[in-house]
């Protein structure tokens, strides 16, 4: 890409949400090089938290958005059968961070593979979302919740409806289920192209028990791989997981993937 063409292409905003302490501020700081690695234009990128210490400076930080209904929200994220994210949700209030264009909300147990640029430009004005594993197979519609792709000012009615779900009978189980059912109702809904959104234990781990014997492989189309339950990052490098299905080889590939060159001691071992 040219100068020329790299002035010209829009700004994009990338964000994540670091809640309590289920994940230490290098799974923040790993992201954003990750993202910094991948990324074809010029970009922020938001991390709404209660704990800022041990960010890298490149990172911008916002306080957790704040709602009337935090104590229904927390009880939803932990308790029966609506646990789930529910707090990422909040990121599609109007005016947080002063959030606009195109922006790609990720978790932080995700990995950058390749370049975003294709994520940020597929569907222009639609909710993107990868194919959720499970409700593909069950022949469901529905998408992941781990790289969502929306525009704050098109896409405010995520939030606007989300009050009257979280304090009454909540109808999906998860934010993933709410976030792309909503936007399915609204005609907006667009999966990412098949394999560009991966699953680390579903699409790269051999089947069991051949996951004792044959490496994790990392698919040519990846561009973010989802490290979503078990196993996480610490994991997949030295090959373990208390679950013997998704027991797996060390990921070799995944030092380069999610090493983050500024730290000095990035993973022991």
């Amino acid at each position: 890409m040219s100068e020329q063409q790299r002035v010209k292409t829009p700004e994009a905003t990338v964000t994540c949400i670091k809640w309590g302490n289920k994940f230490p501020a290098y799974y923040v700081n790993r992201l954003y090089a990750g993202v910094k690695r991948h990324m074809d234009r010029p970009f922020r990128f938001v991390c709404f938290t209660e704990d800022a210490e041990g960010l890298r400076p490149e990172i911008e930080v916002f306080p957790l958005p704040v709602v009337p209904y935090e104590d229904a929200m927390v009880r939803a994220m932990t308790t029966g059968k609506r646990r789930g994210s529910w707090r990422k949700v909040t990121i599609f209030q109007p005016g947080e961070a002063k959030l606009s264009g195109p922006c790609l909300q990720l978790d932080l147990d995700v990995v950058i593979t390749s370049p975003l640029g294709p994520l940020m430009d597929h569907a222009p004005g639609k909710v993107c979302m990868g194919r959720d594993w499970l409700e593909r197979r069950r022949r469901r519609p529905g998408g992941h919740g781990s790289a969502v792709r929306f525009d704050p000012e098109k896409h405010r009615y995520l939030f606007d409806g989300f009050g009257e779900y979280i304090t009454g009978e909540i109808q999906w189980k998860g934010e993933q289920k709410y976030t792309s059912m909503t936007a399915l109702a609204h005609g907006d809904l667009e999966y990412f192209p098949e394999g560009w959104i991966c699953s680390f234990k579903r699409q790269s781990i051999p089947l069991f028990p051949a996951n004792f014997v044959l490496k994790p492989n990392l698919p040519a189309d990846c561009r973010v791989m989802c490290f979503h339950g078990t196993p996480k990052m610490e994991e997949a490098l030295v090959g373990d997981c208390p679950k013997l299905r998704y027991r797996t080889r060390p990921a070799a590939w995944l030092r380069d993937l999610w090493l983050d060159v500024n730290e000095k001691d990035w993973m022991p071992g």
